[in-house]
């Protein structure tokens, strides 16, 4: 299972690399002046990935519950930090980031690594009791009110979803559940209220044409690059909406990008790459050898999976557009890095299960 898992994750990093290369030399030419300059970062960003998913797989605080509750109270200053005037930075009408010189770093994709690690080291302390604690609660919903304040809709998602997978299997009820999910409409329906630039992009997912060049206008130009692609696509390097058409294709929508160079062949090796690493994911989940590397194990992996069915589903025109990479995939470097950093948790304890 170990080696399915390390060999997808692989192969997923190393066809990103490449379709970065491919869907942002245009952007990079225009913006930028040279053609180049996505890949040499991602390139960079994808050596640090890969060093601290190697930190993580072999260090012993992975498994330590006192490494998860730094972390976690760290990730939470960051996201306070960035909306600090003059620390965090605005981009695409989000204060999400803090620079770093030519970097920069998105706190919020930080904290879904670490929520998931605090929640299953918290839920070790409740084995063998009811697992309903308040505490679970404010763990989730402190973040999540902090994400929302930037606003980053689709980050504040992938985290209260996987933290929901690890709550459903240390026990929760199915009952609670179904009260949440009532609340969450009326929650839902509250951030539309609050702000109306989601009703926009609900009426453009119904129908993109009804604003083709404001709000349906990513949406277009995505299936504008997947529908012609055919089988086998119009070859690597040769995309089309490339060209100023498609808004930063090397980011969100790169997908769109790859199904329109290597058709639905090339698009669909990409999900079946996907699939196995779910598989594999939970497979070694299932294979661990205590409660807390279980659901550590099947929340890195849930995280994973869920933003890739929200990439996909957005870029083909089935979920409402909202900004979320391809894990592994698109250009970013902390999109890149906490993708990598759940992978070694979940190669950590395949690994250890072997020394137990």
């Amino acid at each position: 299972m170990k080696a399915a898992f390390l060999i997808s994750a692989a192969l997923l990093s190393v066809i990103g690399l490449a379709f970065v290369h491919s869907a942002g030399s245009y952007w990079g030419l225009v913006h930028y002046a040279e053609s180049s300059p996505f890949i040499v970062k991602q390139g960079i960003y994808m050596a640090v990935s890969i060093c601290a998913a190697l930190v993580l797989m072999k260090g012993p605080w992975t498994s330590n519950q006192l490494f998860w509750t730094v972390f976690y109270y760290i990730t939470i200053l960051l996201l306070i930090a960035v909306m600090i005037p003059g620390i965090g930075v605005v981009r695409n009408g989000s204060q999400s980031w803090i620079a770093l010189g030519p970097f920069s770093l998105q706190p919020a994709e930080f904290v879904k690594v670490a929520l998931i690690g605090k929640l299953a080291c918290s839920m070790k302390m409740r084995a063998g009791k009811s697992p309903f604690q308040l505490s679970h609660f404010i763990l989730i919903l402190l973040p999540a009110c902090l994400i929302m304040l930037q606003p980053d809709l689709g980050s504040a998602v992938i985290m209260i979803v996987s933290a929901f997978v690890i709550l459903f299997l240390a026990g929760y009820p199915i009952s609670f559940f179904t009260i949440l999910g009532f609340a969450g409409i009326g929650g839902f329906i509250a951030l539309i209220a609050a702000a109306p630039y989601r009703l926009d992009r609900i009426k453009s997912y119904i129908d993109p044409w009804n604003d083709p060049l404001g709000t349906g206008f990513q949406g277009i130009q995505s299936l504008f690059a997947i529908a012609p692609g055919g089988l086998f696509g119009h070859g690597y390097g040769n995309s089309r909406q490339k060209y100023l058409y498609l808004p930063e294709p090397q980011n969100d929508f790169i997908f769109s990008i790859i199904a329109e160079e290597t058709g639905f062949i090339g698009a669909t090796a990409i999900l079946l790459l996907f699939v196995i690493l779910l598989i594999a994911a939970f497979g070694i989940a299932i294979r661990t050898k205590d409660y807390m590397s279980f659901l550590m194990t099947a929340g890195m992996a849930s995280m994973i999976i869920f933003q890739t069915f929200l990439n996909v589903g957005v870029v083909s025109g089935l979920l409402p557009v909202t900004g979320v990479t391809l894990p592994f995939i698109s250009y970013g470097g902390s999109s890149l890095l906490t993708t990598w950093m759940a992978a070694g948790v979940i190669l950590h304890f395949a690994f250890k299960r072997n020394h137990t």
